[in-house]
């Protein structure tokens, strides 16, 4: 067959504008990829994927442009002046990467993110301008690439299918405000505030704002309509910076020169327990138990009704909580980790599910990992962490690593010539 050829400049290289703690990646990373993008169904070789397995698409091109895949659609964000900072969003038809559309982002930034919601792609980025770079987000029709709207700030979604667009922030005041995904209408907007901003996400969507004043006050909003839902004054006795961390339906008040926790109901504020932990990095949701990193490199495990430690570990790095049970890795860094299954309640290890680079296909979603073959390419598993069992899905030959899970997808390059090919995950 003939190969068609679509130049689309190149794919994005580079940290992710909004570092997270190291749980699996996350289906929206940018890809590492080379110059540029060709779009071809390629053969594998028979003995390597069943004859049913749809052939891969091929994509060769060089760092600096988002991809995502949203049901039958290969969506691609580049760069096409970088003096002049134009970017150009174009989608593709999978499995045979035929043109759907193409169009110019209207407004000159440096766009970073793509987020689907409500038939709208939403493109996040910064905007250069006279005082300072701005962050800034960009509506268009999925269908279409036909322009919306855009709004200053960075977006979320929010649980009664609006927007949360949130501007500011480190030294500038912050706004934020709620939009109608269609149309870009304000639903409200709260004046700007200098208070550091926390929301809690659902998983469905966000629906409570935490802002934390400098001086103490601490006040708790409903992220659908804006209302405030409590106000307390939290400032610790040590004058140190009060942090805080929101799990579940618990906010966490930490001061950060004791290592006091105080743990509050979310919306009312009423206080459920104080703990003095020591010096503390962070607070983690472990599902059953609340999980605590400490500056001695130890985990610890809360019980989130009394604050009792429920079991502590210098063994494990992070934990994340999958159908139950919790997913820990073994200290230490590097794309190659050892995961392991816990019994959140008692720490006791249930499983070793080996090492393996891990991505994740959506909040809560599918884990998929891989790692080099003995014998070339490269083996995808998928871990289950219920059944504390590791499931082969494929062997990929001619993949030589910097993968990239995408809804439903896994793009890994091929080879020195810079090529990437993108195989569809079996159910």
């Amino acid at each position: 067959m003939t190969d068609s050829v679509i130049d689309l400049g190149e794919l994005r290289h580079g940290p992710d504008p909004r570092p997270l703690p190291r749980p699996p990646r996350a289906h929206d990373r940018p890809l590492r990829c080379a110059l540029v993008v060709l779009l071809a169904l390629v053969t594998l070789a028979a003995a390597a994927v069943p004859p049913s397995r749809r052939a891969p698409v091929t994509l060769s091109a060089t760092p600096g442009s988002d991809v995502m895949v949203d049901g039958d659609l290969l969506l691609i964000m580049e760069p096409i002046n970088t003096a002049t900072r134009q970017t150009r969003l174009a989608a593709y038809r999978l499995p045979g990467g035929e043109p759907v559309w193409q169009v110019p982002l209207s407004t000159e930034a440096r766009y970073w993110g793509m987020t689907l919601l409500a038939g709208m792609l939403l493109a996040t980025g910064y905007e250069i301008g006279p005082e300072g770079r701005d962050t800034l987000t960009v509506a268009l029709d999925r269908a279409t690439g036909e322009y919306r709207w855009q709004q200053p700030g960075t977006v979320s979604k929010l649980t009664d299918g609006n927007l949360l667009l949130r501007t500011g922030g480190e030294t500038e005041p912050s706004t934020v405000r709620a939009v109608d995904p269609c149309c870009g209408t304000v639903r409200w907007q709260l004046p700007p505030t200098t208070a550091e901003i926390s929301i809690r996400d659902t998983g469905y969507g966000v629906d409570r704002l935490v802002f934390n004043q400098s001086n103490g006050q601490v006040e708790v909003r409903d992220a659908t309509t804006g209302a405030p839902l409590a106000r307390a004054e939290m400032r610790p006795p040590t004058g140190a910076p009060l942090g805080i961390d929101l799990i579940d339906d618990l906010l966490l008040a930490v001061d950060r020169g004791s290592g006091t926790i105080n743990a509050y109901g979310l919306d009312r504020l009423d206080r459920r327990w104080t703990r003095r932990s020591g010096p503390i990095d962070f607070a983690l949701d472990c599902g059953p138990v609340v999980c605590l990193r400490t500056a001695g490199n130890e985990l610890q495990a809360l019980d989130p009704a009394t604050g009792d430690v429920r079991w502590r570990s210098d063994r494990w790095l992070w934990g994340w909580p999958y159908e139950g049970r919790l997913m820990a890795n073994i200290s230490g860094f590097g794309p190659m980790e050892q995961y392991i299954v816990l019994d959140a309640l008692t720490g006791r290890q249930v499983a070793d599910l080996g090492r393996w680079e891990l991505y994740q296909l959506g909040a809560g979603g599918r884990l998929v990992g891989i790692r080099r073959h003995p014998d070339g390419g490269v083996l995808v598993g998928e871990l289950n962490i219920g059944a504390g069992k590791v499931r082969i899905l494929d062997v990929l030959p001619d993949a030589t690593g910097e993968c990239q899970a995408i809804t439903g997808y896994l793009v890994c390059s091929v080879g020195a010539s810079g090529s990437y090919q993108l195989w569809k995950l079996p159910d």
